[in-house]
């Protein structure tokens, strides 16, 4: 499945539910699936429990509209796991990284001299590592498997020092898209029930 479905998703925030909405259809989920308690606690798991408390959670129907699930205090919006993608991908994103999202959807330049962060703490849908808009795997898009991360968004020219292969090791930092307006710092990390096993 493609980075996008991952990303779409998350690409809205209180501010920004009235002009997603096409970006967002993308992260759908099907009527009765899920009951709003699932849901909720599906996108609690993007990220660690004293921002997942506080955040806003909302939910992408499969009309494309967003159904806001809690209002949150803390300027950070979860969204759940997207059933239609072959790995668990709920993501929590702060409201740069969402006006980023929204750049990145919408094919236009990422605003300037905001970074944002996002926690994905439950892992991501496969990607393209150098092509944004990579639709699935094939010989020269470069795909690569991410597991529980969290990523720097909005931050171009300033990861220096980082690697920006076309085939990274996921296991540690790595800059991904490089070279595009949408490059971002991708950090993996590993939660507290994987150190224990």
């Amino acid at each position: 499945m493609k980075r996008r479905h991952t990303l779409a998703w998350f690409a809205c925030s209180v501010m920004t539910f009235a002009f997603i909405g096409t970006g967002l259809a993308q992260h759908q989920h099907t009527a009765g699936s899920m009951n709003d308690e699932d849901l909720i606690k599906s996108a609690m798991a993007a990220a660690p429990p004293t921002i997942a408390k506080d955040a806003s959670v909302a939910a992408v129907a499969t009309d494309g509209q967003m159904r806001v699930l809690r209002k949150g205090t803390n300027g950070f919006t979860c969204l759940p796991d997207n059933p239609n993608t072959p790995g668990p991908d709920p993501m929590c994103g702060d409201q740069n990284a969402m006006e980023w999202a929204k750049a990145w959807i919408e094919k236009k330049e990422p605003p300037k001299n905001k970074v944002g962060f996002l926690y994905m703490l439950s892992g991501g849908t496969d990607a393209s590592n150098t092509d944004p808009y990579a639709q699935k795997p094939e010989a020269n898009n470069n795909w690569i498997e991410t597991g529980p991360h969290v990523m720097v968004v909005g931050a171009k020219g300033m990861m220096e020092g980082y690697p920006r292969s076309p085939k990274p090791d996921t296991a540690q930092p790595y800059v991904m898209w490089p070279d595009t307006p949408y490059e971002h710092l991708m950090l993996p990390v590993s939660t507290p029930e994987a150190a224990t096993r």
